[in-house]
């Protein structure tokens, strides 16, 4: 039994260093799974001191089991280092997942980050459009007259989006004074702000000649400003019933200051008016109705009709200065009036065509002598892609007008046929109404058979950019700038000149939440009238 007291001391002595190995793990590990295995350790530590009580109390058992006590008490020491070994793990794995607590830190700031960029910010996502518009587009269909559009505003309103009306430089020009023109616009102003009243433009046409008829509407008298008319070199010609269409006089164009007066008059109404929105078109030139005619009066250049030296002076400074698409009547097609057909330089000039007896029934080639059709060709058939096309219904009989819009067509032809055909944008139609033909629903329609329609076939945002893709579905171009737009960020490009059965894309530096935000902008239409768009894109 003198074995005893040794076997108490090493197990003392194992004890002890079994407590300073699990201090060092507390001191270097992970202090929540060191705590949980210290605790751990603690236990056994207990569990090895309930054993040497236990061992006490078997003192008196034999060597041999002492000897077994030892083994054990080695078993345990083992255990012990396997414990410091595991705790050392332990505390790598610790340090592991603080580097891990980190890498989550730096990825929860690349959330943040990530959460203050647009949602599809790199991805184009579809915008589903649904558009179906019914209305006329601006600057397109069929026309009235302003006392016409006035009177049956109430039923044919939205029917037609312009109005025609003939001006005279005499009603605006005053005078001259220090070699300066002196205006007074109040008339004019006055006609434009009536018909934008009713939310039309103006297609505006000044003229020298108008023959009087033989209604007594009209005193046959030059519409020359009085003070050209006063001076003593200006003489003005007269012909009685030039083509029977009533007292006639002309202006006088061996007159150098109704030359100057003619192109200046032109520059000052561009710097004036070339922005407006409530003017559309002007229709320019000279002769009868500035129809570039006189027939029934002998031609006289440079007496009763410019020559053609001034007209190719005029006709380009026109086009560099005025600002607003302009036409000149078919009838300039005729060299003896005209110097366009002849020049290169003429032909090259940005304006359109306007036909004033339009569907006709001699009117085509192969229907009679095709005169109209043939002025349409000399003059160029693919001028329409650059600059318009319109006019007026043909008066040659006195029931065209009222005609023209029957569905079964006139003189073998339809008007959504004519209007295809030559690409037209615009026509007159004043005495429509006083057919059986021209209901509201029909004009509407026939107006809307006229010009641009625009379809987008495509949208597509990605939070900060929007791209549209759009065709023209109609028989012309728009002929003035106008822009897709989100709020007032508009797209780079315009909508002119995109042809018929062409597509573009545009892009807008905006993002589009709903169809309804996206919409076509111009300058140069009222506030009063949108330029619409169709759409199908589920």
């Amino acid at each position: 039994m003198k074995m005893l007291p040794a076997i108490i001391a090493v197990l003392i002595i194992l004890t002890a260093c079994s407590e300073s190995h699990n201090e060092s793990a507390e001191t270097n590990g992970n202090p929540t799974n060191t705590g949980n295995n210290t605790e751990k350790q603690d236990d056994n530590t207990g569990k090895q001191d309930d054993n040497t009580g236990k061992q006490d109390a078997d003192s008196g058992k034999q060597d041999a089991d002492s000897g077994k006590q030892d083994a054990d008490s080695g078993k345990q020491g083992a255990d012990s280092g396997k414990q410091d070994d595991d705790s050392g793990k332990q505390n790598d794995n610790s340090g592991k997942q603080d580097d891990d607590s980190g890498k989550q830190n730096d990825n929860s700031g690349k959330q943040d980050d990530d959460s203050g960029k647009p949602l599809n910010e790199g991805k184009f996502v579809s915008v589903p459009m649904h558009r179906t518009p019914d209305g006329v587009q601006p600057g397109t269909g069929i026309v009235f007259w302003p006392d016409r559009a006035k009177s049956l505003h109430k039923t044919y309103g939205d029917a037609i989006s312009l109005e025609f009306s003939y001006c005279l430089p005499s009603d605006v020009v005053t005078g001259k004074t220090d070699g300066k023109l002196q205006y007074n616009w109040d008339s004019f102003d006055a006609l434009l702000d009536d018909i934008a009243s009713r939310g039309h433009q103006a297609v505006i046409r000044f003229r020298y000649e108008y023959p009087a008829g033989h209604d007594g509407s009209s005193d046959g008298k030059t519409a020359v400003p009085a003070y050209i008319k006063a001076l003593s070199d200006y003489h003005e010609t007269y012909a009685a019933d030039p083509g029977g269409d009533g007292p006639t006089h002309y202006a006088d164009w061996s007159n150098d200051e109704l030359k100057w007066f003619t192109t200046q008059f032109y520059s000052d109404f561009a710097a004036r008016y070339r922005s407006d929105p409530r003017i559309a078109f002007m229709e320019i030139g000279f002769g009868h109705w500035s129809e570039y005619h006189i027939y029934g009066t002998k031609l006289k250049p440079g007496i009763n009709f410019p020559d053609k030296d001034y007209q190719k002076q005029f006709l380009k400074h026109i086009d560099a200065t005025l600002g607003i698409p302009w036409l000149i009547s078919i009838d300039a097609a005729d060299d003896e009036y005209s110097p366009i057909t002849e020049s290169g330089d003429l032909q090259k000039l940005a304006f359109g065509l306007f036909d004033d007896s339009f569907m006709h029934e001699e009117h085509e080639i192969g229907s009679g002598d095709g005169y109209n059709e043939e002025c349409w060709i000399a003059m160029g058939p693919d001028r329409w892609q650059s600059a318009p096309a319109g006019g007026e219904i043909s008066y040659y009989e006195d029931d065209d007008q009222k005609n023209f819009l029957s569905t079964t067509g006139m003189y073998g032809t339809t008007w959504e046929e004519a209007a295809a055909k030559y690409h037209i944008t615009f026509m007159i139609a004043n005495d429509a109404t006083e057919g059986n033909h021209a209901t509201p629903e029909r004009v509407r329609a026939a107006s809307r058979a006229t010009g641009y329609a625009f379809e987008v076939t495509a949208c597509a945002t990605d939070g900060s950019t929007t791209k549209v893709t759009v065709c023209n579905r109609g028989i012309a171009p728009l002929y003035r700038d106008a822009y897709f737009s989100i709020g007032n960020i508009r797209a780079a490009t315009t909508l002119r000149g995109l042809l018929p059965g062409q597509c573009a894309e545009h892009t807008i530096a905006a993002a589009l939440q709903e169809e309804a935000e996206l919409h076509i902008e111009s300058d140069v239409i009222l506030p009063s009238q949108h330029i619409d768009f169709s759409a199908n894109i589920p």
